[in-house]
């Protein structure tokens, strides 16, 4: 019999075995980090649900569920699910790899798509990639900790004013951020004008297994159209493949046309896609 039990923290064996269980789950979703944790428990951590509850910047609670791919077809998810429902409201709920039986498990419970969103990636090869074209009046210079994080955040949230959480970055985030292990300053590229005004910035990530991430690129709204979105890109690209990694990804909204025909054009292809529900 499954017993579900919530947590505000976790003991370091039940976040050992949540860890295993997300190394098991194809999503390949990160060790949350704060939130609420529901626990499915059979001898041990059979299913996991992580109910972000500072939510998003539309006011919604965000959840994430996995289930063993051992204990699957047991009814665990939707237990899963029906109490993430009845402790959150409004809630959203992603499904990581739009999986059909998610489909159906939302459908049944009054869950609709509201969102999706796409993972492409590449295989870096031996070719290099252009020299970025910058607009006239425009340079590139790495990021400063300590200095920057104020223009960045004003140009992100100008940027990302639409979006349910890259808009509300904050300063604190940022500095936060820059004491983890893969931040890196020589990786996070700043397109400034001749007075040093921050246009537009390109952050770049290295994951454990050596994939590269082109993380965030934002521009602000009156530097857009003249090309800084994808010299900025070129210069992360050019960066991550000039440590020797073998490939890159990156996540881009699924109604983000203008974007997707750009990374297309660069040798992005779509991996995945992952969907979020909302009744």
């Amino acid at each position: 019999m499954t017993e579900l039990v919530w947590r505000t923290s976790l003991s370091e064996l039940e976040a050992a075995q949540v860890r295993e269980l997300l190394a098991s789950d194809e999503a390949h979703i990160d060790m949350p980090s704060g939130g609420e944790h529901l626990l499915a428990v059979q001898d041990g951590v059979v299913g996991y649900a992580n109910l972000d509850t500072a939510g998003d910047q539309l006011g919604n609670q965000v959840a994430e569920l996995v289930v063993h791919p051992g204990f699957r077809r047991q009814g665990i998810g939707e237990q899963l699910l029906t109490a993430v429902a009845e402790r959150a409201q409004p809630v959203r709920i992603w499904s990581h790899r739009d999986h059909p039986g998610a489909a159906r498990l939302a459908g049944k419970h009054g869950f609709e798509r509201v969102r999706a969103l796409h993972r492409m990636g590449m295989d870096f090869g031996p070719d290099e990639f252009a020299e970025p074209r910058l607009p006239e009046g425009v340079r590139l210079r790495t990021f400063v900790p300590g200095q920057d994080e104020e223009a960045m955040v004003a140009v992100n949230a100008r940027a990302f004013s639409w979006h349910p959480e890259q808009g509300g970055l904050t300063v604190q985030d940022v500095r936060d951020t820059e004491q983890e292990g893969w931040f890196d300053p020589a990786g996070f590229f700043l397109a400034v004008d001749a007075a040093d005004r921050v246009l537009g910035f390109h952050w770049t990530k290295v994951h454990p297994d050596s994939t590269g991430e082109v993380y965030v690129v934002g521009v602000d709204p009156d530097a857009q159209g003249g090309g800084l979105g994808k010299a900025l890109t070129l210069a992360g690209l050019r960066h991550l493949r000039g440590l020797g990694l073998p490939r890159v990804i990156l996540y881009v909204e699924s109604d983000n046309a203008p974007a997707i025909a750009v990374y297309a054009k660069l040798g992005f292809r779509l991996l995945d896609v992952g969907v979020q529900y909302a009744r």
